[in-house]
């Protein structure tokens, strides 16, 4: 198949493209080098990317309604794997005409790219923060998610719900893919595993938000692009048993679906933090604090559908994720 990952210098979006070049798709990649964080480490994930024959990278910002709208008329995709987006709860508090312009604007280009040119599914990256204020655990896609606490997660929730009206009115199939802090080789820098890793290995404190009471549903980086190919080949279809007497919010009678990839097994950030201890060999020094704005205590993914309807789990051990993450980090930053 010929598909387009946007995003692909991106953390998720390069090892999406590499997990699809792998099995032998033709992938065209777009990014805009946005220096949001050091654009070295985008450029090295282009550069094991651009090996592969079938891969073509254009620089290009999503957000550009007129060059996105080219780009999906010459290149005739299949599918689109949309990865592209400005990332981070913390950051959209103080820049947060940066998530407009991306997830909402450059969504909406995503969008009208698929339907005015025949793409036969778009899967999407929607994001745990959207449960937002939500206490029931674990959380499930039928829940209501009308209560975000940071823009980004309500860029999120926007972007779900542009979907289901493209879905509902052209019949373009959507599905949007609710992640769980992600993390592994090739990670972004500005997330906590690299953060801590670097502070740790220089000896210098590292700081704990929430006292390290967090409890997050780490998600190591191959259980989600497996998720994600394995989405991307089964177009989203209509719910022939949605009722709107008691609606289903993860189906429709569009062809749309809402699924959580997490890992199902939350962990506490104190426990994360030990296995890291272990696997660099060193003690962290830490900086105990109370919670930042816009975050939330707990995440903990419900992720029945996607058993049930993929025959998939994620299912890598924080202990075997945490070990692949610092090897690759010592061999990228030489410690």
């Amino acid at each position: 198949m010929k598909i387009l990952v946007t995003g692909a210098a991106g953390f998720i979006g390069s090892m999406q493209a590499m997990c699809l070049l792998e099995r032998g798709d033709e992938v065209v990649g777009i990014d805009n080098l946005n220096d949001y964080y050091d654009v070295k480490l985008k450029l090295a994930r282009l550069a094991r990317l651009e090996s592969h024959p079938n891969f073509r990278f254009i620089a290009l910002d999503i957000a550009d309604r007129q060059a996105m709208a080219g780009l999906f008329v010459k290149e005739n995709f299949q599918r689109v794997a949309h990865l592209a987006a400005q990332a981070g709860v913390r950051y959209s508090i103080t820049n947060p005409h940066a998530y407009i312009d991306s997830n909402i604007v450059g969504f909406m280009n995503i969008l009208e790219g698929c339907r005015h040119n025949g793409v036969e599914h778009l899967v999407y990256a929607s994001s745990s923060s959207v449960y937002g204020a939500n206490t029931k655990m674990p959380f499930s896609v039928r829940d209501n998610v009308d209560h975000p606490v940071s823009l980004y997660a309500a860029s999120k929730k926007a972007n779900e719900l542009m979907a289901h009206t493209y879905s509902y009115l052209y019949k373009l199939p959507t599905t949007g893919l609710r992640f769980f802090t992600v993390y592994g080789p090739w990670g972004r820098p500005d997330m906590s595993p690299i953060l801590f890793a670097k502070n740790i290995m220089q000896g210098k404190p590292i700081d704990v938000f929430n006292y390290g009471s967090h409890r997050r549903d780490f998600t190591y980086i191959d259980d989600i692009v497996t998720g994600v190919t394995k989405i991307l080949d089964k177009p989203a279809e209509a719910n022939p048993n949605w009722s709107s007497e008691n609606p289903d919010s993860g189906t429709s009678t569009a062809p749309y679906r809402v699924y959580n990839i997490g890992n199902n097994k939350p962990v506490q950030l104190l426990d994360f933090i030990a296995a890291l201890e272990n696997a660099l060999g060193k003690k962290a020094i830490k900086n105990l604090l109370p919670m930042q704005p816009g975050d939330v205590p707990d995440t903990y993914a419900d992720v029945s559908d996607l058993i049930a309807e993929f025959d998939y789990k994620p299912d890598t051990s924080i202990e075997a994720g945490v070990n692949a993450f610092v090897e690759w980090y010592k061999a990228m930053y030489k410690v």
